[in-house]
This record gives structure tokens, C-alpha cells and sequence, in this order.
């Protein structure tokens, strides 16, 4: 399981596996916020993550100026879907948690205030690069134990819901 090769999908046209060992192999660099230089096989690659979504484990990049959509999936994400079971389908969220450690930038929501799906809760920042955290449904806000300027651990709860 834990060797199993991620599966990437690029604009739900191509599909590739990567072995965790070579994903630990590639020789990338960070070059500015949420920017990266990476090396593979002779060739050049600028990489800017425009948006990374989480919760979907899908990540919206500029690939040498090409915008690209990239889903990964681990071993568990294509078990729930080889299954016919969609992760976290008829749960009622309570929280959310940090998905890495970082620092809160800003909290967009305020207790007792109603969100919608995809709706702006905070921004965290994480290895250089500002990600928002948005709502994975609706609810209202019940409490807000991230403030700005808090560093979080992974797992950390953000946001309670009611």
C-alpha cells in the first residue's frame, strides 16, 4: 500500500503512475511563492500552482506557461472509486482541519455567519504558497479556533461547524 504508485490524470485526458520513490527522486526546487523548477529526463520544467484543492486531491498548474489540471490519486482514493463509494458521501462535516502545517494568513468567516459550498472560510500559508481553504458544503460557522498570524500543526481543527 504504502509502495503502491499515485496515479496522475492531466486535464482527465492523460493518465501516469508514479512510484512514491521516484515522486522522492525528482529533482525540483522551490523558485518563489507556490513556484518551482523541476528537472526530468534532460528537460526544463516552470511550474507555478495556481490552485490546489485538497479536499479533491486536484491541483490547477501554469506548466511552462500551459494551465494544466491535475489530479492525483493514492492507493486508498482509487480503492473508495474501484468500490463504487464516494469519499466522505452522506457525512455531515464539523470541522476543518488543517490538511499541513502552516501559518493562518486570514480568516474569512465569522461565528454563527452561514457558508455555502466553496465559499472562502481562511488562507493558510504553507511552503511558501497562500492556499484557501473553502467550504466542502453548507453549514454555519459555531466556532473559529484558528486566528491570523496562528502556525497549525496538520490535523489541526480550523474551523468548527454547528
Amino acid at each position: 500500500m504504502k509502495n503502491d504508485p499515485f496515479l496522475l490524470v492531466v486535464n482527465e485526458e492523460h493518465e501516469f503512475n508514479l512510484e512514491p520513490e521516484a515522486a522522492k527522486a525528482l529533482d525540483m526546487i522551490p523558485d518563489g511563492p507556490g513556484r518551482y523548477h523541476l528537472l526530468h529526463e534532460g528537460q526544463a520544467y516552470a511550474i507555478e500552482v495556481l490552485e490546489a484543492d485538497f479536499e479533491r486531491s486536484t491541483y490547477t498548474l501554469l506548466l511552462n506557461g500551459r494551465k494544466q489540471v491535475v489530479r492525483v490519486a493514492d492507493f486508498y482514493d482509487r480503492l473508495v472509486q474501484a468500490l463504487g463509494l464516494q469519499a466522505g458521501g452522506g457525512q455531515k462535516i464539523n470541522s476543518v482541519k488543517a490538511p499541513m502545517p502552516g501559518l493562518v494568513l486570514e480568516v474569512s468567516v465569522a461565528p454563527g455567519q452561514a457558508v455555502q459550498k466553496g465559499d472562502t472560510l481562511l488562507i493558510l500559508e504553507a511552503m511558501k504558497m497562500e492556499n484557501v481553504i473553502k467550504a466542502a458544503g453548507e453549514g454555519v460557522v459555531k466556532a473559529i479556533p484558528a486566528t491570523k498570524g496562528l502556525a497549525v500543526d496538520k490535523g489541526q481543527v480550523l474551523i468548527e461547524f454547528e
